[in-house]
């Protein structure tokens, strides 16, 4: 058995989605002069890796801290979009596979290599048509290795993708990394359980999280 941590590092400045709080680290209290060391965090809660809770797009959905533990944890599938240009959307193929329902599909765009470049923005996103077919399968949990399930910098303020797993209850995982290592445990047939925890903040739309993936058996 394994982990893989499958998480962005939070520091000061890093990189946000356009618009979202910036990212401050700084000491609060010091051993030097408090007799400890407490650090005073300033972030947003899409910050980093994170999940979206269904509140995320409407009010009248549901909060994170109202959500089943059960859609944070459980055996994975990699879906492999590698392949898939920039601004381009990943559609309803790559899904139509054996998906047992409540399992946690990620979405390996390998667009985590970009990250804090200037081109991370230009990622490729989930089709509409592949978010419906992912919710017919009974899936409740899509993560991806890109900063949003739907296009960055878009004229659509409805967010499709996020629509349609939001109002299902769904939980959306961004700005993951390392999937490919996941895809190669997945080639050699090992099984996968993935661990995608927020904080549990109460009323939030999201939550950043410590996202870490195990391989193989105990």
């Amino acid at each position: 058995m394994r982990l893989i941590d499958l998480t962005r590092p939070i520091h000061t400045g890093m990189p946000v989605f356009p618009g979202d709080p910036e990212v401050l680290l700084e000491p609060a209290l010091r051993t030097a002069t408090d007799g400890v060391n407490v650090l005073r965090v300033h972030l947003g809660s899409q910050s980093g890796t994170h999940v979206d809770a269904p509140a995320h797009l409407d009010d009248n959905l549901p909060t994170l801290d109202r959500l089943p533990l059960e859609r944070f944890v459980g055996p994975a599938r990699v879906v492999d979009a590698r392949s898939v240009p920039a601004r381009t959307a990943i559609g309803p193929t790559l899904f139509d596979v054996d998906l047992p329902p409540d399992t946690i599909v990620l979405i390996a765009t390998g667009w985590s290599s970009r990250w804090g470049g200037p081109d991370y923005f230009a990622h490729p996103h989930l089709h509409l048509e592949a978010a419906r077919l992912l919710v017919d399968k009974g899936i409740r949990t899509v993560g991806i290795d890109a900063p949003s399930i739907d296009p960055s910098g878009s004229d659509d303020p409805t967010l499709p993708a996020h629509g349609i797993l939001c109002r299902a209850h769904a939980v959306i995982a961004e700005n993951l990394t390392s999937l490919d290592e996941l895809l190669d445990a997945q080639a050699a047939r090992e099984p996968i359980e993935v661990a995608l925890l927020p904080l549990p903040l109460c009323g939030a739309d999201g939550a950043p999280i410590r996202a870490v993936a195990r391989i193989g058996g105990r």
